[in-house]
């Protein structure tokens, strides 16, 4: 692991020198998931700065620069605080860090938010701000003339959930044997259905966050800032509550956590009563998905902390699911 570490750090110190940094600064990993992130202090400036390395294979630069048009949009518009891009010393957005071997990633860099995660003990409280900035986002995609060649990834049912999906198939989930698929297939199955009555016309379906845990927040005093738009793409606008509970699917207040949404929701946009009968179908939707990235990413420590017992318990939930709606 110490040898992939230092990979990502020789890999992010040329991308540095877009911006007119010297490779030696201080540059101090965050995290790394999908992509790696870097604190960089740069001893010219006052504030640090954050360098977002892309995994690869992923993501184009063309779907990168898109991302960054709807945050700088988002911003503009005064819908919600985004993170300002900082641009290269030649003008680009998007630029790419290479390893001595010739292995080349994108990376962006951010300027630094002040904040912290919303503490666990309002999760209640918070999911009303969370629904809130749902609702202004929804509304700003709507409206918004999206640029030319803007490309995102879509969220649909096939790509999430289907055999070759994005993050892989739920049927390779950690300890997901001959019992698991059949229970998780029919909750699948369900699903599909039921989105399918539900359908995708503009007015449901649209440019969403995709990952809009409370993870992604940042609190200042009053002010609350939204980061992490690397899954931002086309997809159920109550998508975004599903993905909201990630790995939270089964806390026992769902319940509270789901109305407090849609309270702070309503006070924006309207919720239509089809859009709340799906909104459990959108919870086991994402969790599904999560089954396959943790099969798919077997070797994190992220998949690994939740292993088998995260399938056990979609299993659970799914029979749930399967007994409330079918």
């Amino acid at each position: 692991m110490d040898s992939d570490l230092e990979r990502l750090d020789a890999i992010a110190r040329t991308a540095l020198v877009h911006y007119g940094l010297d490779p030696s600064d201080e540059l101090t990993l965050l995290n790394v998931s999908e992509n790696a992130t870097f604190l960089v202090r740069d001893p010219r400036r006052v504030d640090p700065t954050i360098l977002r390395l892309h995994r690869m294979n992923y993501h184009s630069r063309e779907a990168i620069e898109s991302e960054l048009a709807w945050v700088e949009a988002l911003s503009e518009a005064d819908v919600v605080r985004t993170p300002t891009v900082i641009t290269a010393v030649d003008g680009r957005r998007v630029v790419d860090g290479v390893h001595p071997d010739g292995e080349s990633r994108h990376a962006v860099m951010f300027e630094f938010l002040p904040g912290i995660e919303p503490p666990e003990d309002r999760l209640v409280d918070d999911f009303h701000t969370l629904g809130a900035i749902a609702a202004r986002m929804h509304l700003h995609a709507r409206s918004w003339t999206r640029p030319a060649g803007f490309t995102r990834f879509t969220w649909d049912f096939e790509s999430a959930l289907g055999p070759q999906g994005r993050w892989g198939s739920w049927r390779d989930g950690m300890g997901c044997g001959p019992q698991e698929q059949q229970v998780l297939g029919r909750a699948a199955e369900l699903i599909g259905r039921r989105l399918a009555a539900y359908g995708s016309d503009s007015s449901r379906f649209g440019l969403v966050h995709a990952d809009m845990r409370l993870a992604n927040l940042l609190l200042d005093g009053d002010d609350v800032s939204v980061i992490d738009f690397d899954d931002s793409g086309f997809s159920w606008y109550m998508y975004d509550l599903g993905s909201a509970l990630s790995f939270i699917e089964d806390h026992p207040q769902v319940p509270e956590m789901i109305a407090s949404w849609t309270t702070g929701y309503r006070e924006v946009a309207s919720l239509s009563a089809d859009d709340e009968a799906e909104l459990e179908t959108f919870v086991m939707f994402r969790r599904l998905l999560l089954v396959a990235w943790i099969g798919s990413h077997s070797m994190t420590e992220t998949a690994q902390e939740l292993g088998t017992p995260y399938t056990t318990v979609s299993c659970e939930l799914a029979e749930t699911y399967l007994s409330r709606h079918s």
